[in-house]
């Protein structure tokens, strides 16, 4: 006898088995368990089978000998599938890629948020530039403003403190300042 493993379809049932070593496992599962979870079972099946004490005898067992001392195994594993698989390598697999995509796409997203913050911090930057610029202007306008509006009191300043000076002068040598000059000496 041939090793094989083999799928068959009816209806909306498969049957998968495996038969090596002169024993064939089998089992029936929907199609919407697909075949990589059922042949898992088979495996695992298998390899409880081939280690248990009974199976390596070398006496003939009748048909339905082990179902005593088997049965419970098969029920075990049968639960064990139907209500938490265990993960196979490919399903496992493929969890670390959804979970890396996932990382990565958080990296991407972060990355992008960071792309718009810096362009916000450019573009405040610029604006930044901008008023700092028109500042310059204007308080180079308002130095010059000052700058002129000093000069002008100065010039008044000085104006006001010659004629200050005139009035004072005026009130001893008279308007027109000709009696404060010195008279000729007549001897």
């Amino acid at each position: 006898m041939t090793n094989s493993k083999l799928t068959y379809v009816w209806e909306q049932y498969l049957f998968h088995y495996i038969s090596e070593g002169g024993f064939t496992y089998l089992v029936m599962a929907d199609d919407s368990a697909g075949r990589r979870m059922p042949f898992a079972f088979l495996a695992d099946l298998q390899r409880k089978f081939t280690s248990a004490p009974s199976s390596s005898s070398s006496e003939v067992i009748p048909a339905y000998g082990l179902q005593g001392s088997f049965g419970p195994v098969i029920a075990n594993l049968m639960d064990t599938y139907n209500t938490a698989p265990p993960a196979d390598e490919l399903s496992r697999a493929q969890t670390e890629l959804n979970q890396v995509k996932d990382i990565m796409v958080q990296n991407v997203e972060q990355i992008l948020s960071r792309g718009e913050r810096i362009e916000l911090l450019v573009d405040k930057t610029d604006v930044m530039a901008g008023q700092a610029t028109a500042f310059r202007r204007g308080a180079r306008t308002v130095r010059r403003e000052m700058w002129w509006k000093n000069k002008k009191i100065m010039m008044l300043s000085v104006l006001v403190g010659l004629i200050f000076l005139w009035i004072l002068l005026a009130q001893f040598c008279g308007a027109g300042l000709n009696q404060c000059r010195s008279k000729p000496k007549t001897d």
